[in-house]
């Protein structure tokens, strides 16, 4: 094996030169689909987004049509902007486009290529999506009492949170979302008290935020320049290697110390149904299967239904006409009398549509997760290698007038009457054999959230907001949050006070689990 020192004099020119060779091996093979002309060896390196990567890619349709090439170092990436092509290549020929891009940074030397989101296609990723969509990955599943009871108790619980605390609305409702997953994953109670934040709570969102750090594109060079990984911890420029140790230990233990929590309670037996309790019982998983499908579980469902909910409240204070329409709608089905439940989504078709369009207004995965293909493929006359890079613009197809128009007003309407438009969840949870296995989980989760909300609660603009409400502006990024807004939040009546405290009081709020795990967790 070759010594560092030679690594680091010969390995970026033996790198170009390895991008070289491929550049010319692809072009005897046939075209890339069109797209901006790069330069001698680094291609389009120059030119690519470091933050609403959606928008700048969203201008290629127009210039070089719905699919649309760039090349960085020999790295052939491919943008679809439509949906056909995304259909066409994600859905039926997911064989080929189902692999994940490897990043070496987060994937090889922090580990989350053992999880969901960044793992290979193969035998591992196969045994955690049919460990999701077994237990939570369809309508029928996600009706389990056990799961409905879980949804329906904390956001009980967050309505009344919110009367006694109306300035700390988005941080209870992170934190609502993060207890109903955490009980659901691991059948563990959190921490609701600001003084003592929950330890698990606390280390999953840590890993969360190192993930987003880790993925951010080109931040690190050794996703570039992989033979970086074999530079020794004391050579100048290895500051990454411990970035990258400090990240693996977090990363292994928000997986391993949950796991280690329900096995405890299972011997003490007095686990409640969880998903990964299920799972273990069950026998036929590994535990580094059940861990990671459990995380991913919590990971991918907290953060995202939070973006939603940010949104939706958002969207109402902007639109207090589809706010008052919707409640109006809850009201003429409950009387006041009662809280809405999953059970009624049928009979609140105007709600089930303003469901959709926050779903389609703001994508809250705008560029979803790239995919990889896993073997050369041609598409309407392009060749497209194997180890390409693929993403799919969501945000594209949602703006898309062939599929809805008008498309950056918010408008439910389009998704009533005798032909409405396109369901954004033909698009909005990804393609393939990479869709979102908890999408039903997710609808459920936020549909609840919406109605319980407006049953019983009344959003406005914040003191001093301007006429119309907060500007919409949102953070770039994997997962697309609002930026911070100010709002006014009060319950709409008396009867909706006595309807939120009898409702707090029938199941009233447990007492957490987070004592049991201090002999867990390292200090």
């Amino acid at each position: 094996m070759p010594d560092t020192y030679t690594l680091a004099i010969y390995g970026i020119p033996l790198f170009l030169a390895l991008a070289v060779l491929r550049h010319l091996a692809q072009r005897r093979r046939g075209s890339l689909p069109p797209g901006p002309r790069g330069l001698p060896i680094i291609g389009n390196l120059l030119e690519m987004p470091t933050e609403y990567e959606f928008k700048h890619w969203a201008k290629h349709k127009d210039i070089y049509g719905p699919i649309s090439s760039v090349t960085v170092l020999g790295q052939p990436i491919v943008l679809l902007n439509s949906l056909e092509g995304c259909v066409d290549l994600l859905d039926k020929r997911s064989s080929v486009y189902s692999g994940r891009p490897t990043m070496h940074f987060a994937g090889t030397m922090i580990k989350w290529d053992l999880q969901m989101i960044l793992s290979p296609y193969g035998e591992r990723f196969r045994a955690m999506r049919k460990l999701v969509a077994r237990q939570i990955g369809s309508k029928a599943a996600v009706a389990k009492p056990a799961i409905r009871a879980a949804q329906e108790r904390e956001i009980r619980h967050f309505l009344a949170r919110v009367c006694e605390q109306p300035d700390d609305l988005l941080h209870e409702l992170r934190l609502t979302t993060a207890a109903v997953f955490m009980r659901l994953s691991h059948g563990y109670i959190i921490s609701k008290d600001a003084n003592k934040p929950d330890p698990l709570l606390k280390l999953i969102d840590t890993a969360a935020e190192e993930f987003y750090v880790a993925t951010r594109p080109g931040a690190w060079a050794v996703d570039t320049f992989p033979f970086l990984r074999h530079i020794p911890d004391w050579f100048p420029g290895a500051g990454f290697k411990h970035v990258a140790k400090e990240f693996l230990k977090t990363n292994l233990e928000q997986v391993e110390i949950p796991l280690a929590y329900v096995k405890s309670e299972i011997r003490a037996k007095r686990a409640p149904s969880s998903f990964t309790a299920d799972a273990l019982e069950g026998g036929q998983f590994d535990d580094s299967v059940i861990m990671c499908a459990a995380g991913s579980l919590f990971a991918g469902g907290t953060d995202t239904v939070v973006a939603t909910m940010g949104t939706f409240i958002l969207l109402m204070i902007r639109h207090p006409e589809i706010q008052q329409k919707a409640q109006a709608e809850l009201d003429a089905l409950l009387g006041g009398r009662r809280l809405p439940t999953l059970d009624d989504k049928e009979n609140l078709p105007y709600l089930t549509a303003v469901h959709k369009e926050v779903l389609r207004w703001h994508i809250i995965g705008p560029m979803g997760i790239p995919h990889s293909t896993t073997a050369d493929d041609y598409y309407k006359g392009y060749f497209i290698p194997k180890g390409t890079i693929v993403f799919s613009n969501l945000w594209a197809i949602s703006q898309d007038t062939a599929h809805h128009a008008e498309p950056t007003i918010f408008n439910p309407e389009r998704f009533l009457g005798p032909t409405p438009e396109l369901d954004p969840h033909k698009y909005a949870f990804g393609f393939g054999r990479r869709m979102c296995p908890g999408m039903d989980l997710s609808d459920a989760n936020v549909f609840l959230f919406m109605a319980l909300v407006l049953s019983v609660l009344e959003f406005g603009k914040g003191k001093g907001e301007v006429e119309g409400g907060p500007e919409p502006l949102f953070h770039s990024g994997t997962v697309s949050h609002p930026k911070p807004y100010k709002y006014s939040v009060k319950p709409r009546s008396e009867e909706a006070v006595r309807l939120i405290q009898a409702a707090n009081d029938e199941i009233p709020p447990r007492e957490s689990d987070a004592p049991k795990v201090k002999g867990i967790l390292v200090p």
